[in-house]
């Protein structure tokens, strides 16, 4: 049996190109996958649509109004007296307080009205109406 000497092995080549691929593929995939992380959690209702409608990332509280006038925030049901609690003191802790309402079309325009005077009510300042977008035209 021949022992091998130390001094006239070589040393093992690490190929590194492969684990930049693997790397690259691995950061490709997870910032695709955050992209279609964004959503809200909101009730399913059948929004009107709009042309020039933005997307608004910087909201604080998604209130949502179905077709029977029962009120979500979030994705959790809840009455008219807690919701403008929440918000009244949601609004002293943060100026910067907004509240996106999202009302179902079929809904009287006149209900929508009067929860965002509420809301307006409770010191809020910076309240909007969510759409649809209806793609360009």
């Amino acid at each position: 049996m021949r022992l091998r000497d130390r001094r006239h092995m070589e040393k093992p080549d690490i190929i590194i190109i492969p684990m930049i691929d693997i790397m690259f593929f691995l950061l490709v995939f997870f910032m695709l996958s955050t992209l279609y992380m964004v959503n809200l959690k909101t009730v399913d209702i059948h929004m009107p649509q709009a042309a020039h409608a933005e997307t608004q990332l910087k909201v604080t509280y998604v209130v949502t109004m179905k077709h029977d006038g029962s009120l979500w925030l979030e994705d959790k049901p809840i009455a008219e007296g807690d919701l403008m609690r929440k918000v009244a003191d949601q609004q002293k802790k943060n100026p910067q307080f907004a509240v996106i309402v999202r009302a179902d079309q079929k809904l009287d325009y006149g209900m929508v009205m009067g929860l965002l005077d509420k809301i307006k009510g409770a010191g809020v300042s910076k309240v909007g109406l969510a759409a649809d977008s209806a793609g360009g035209q």
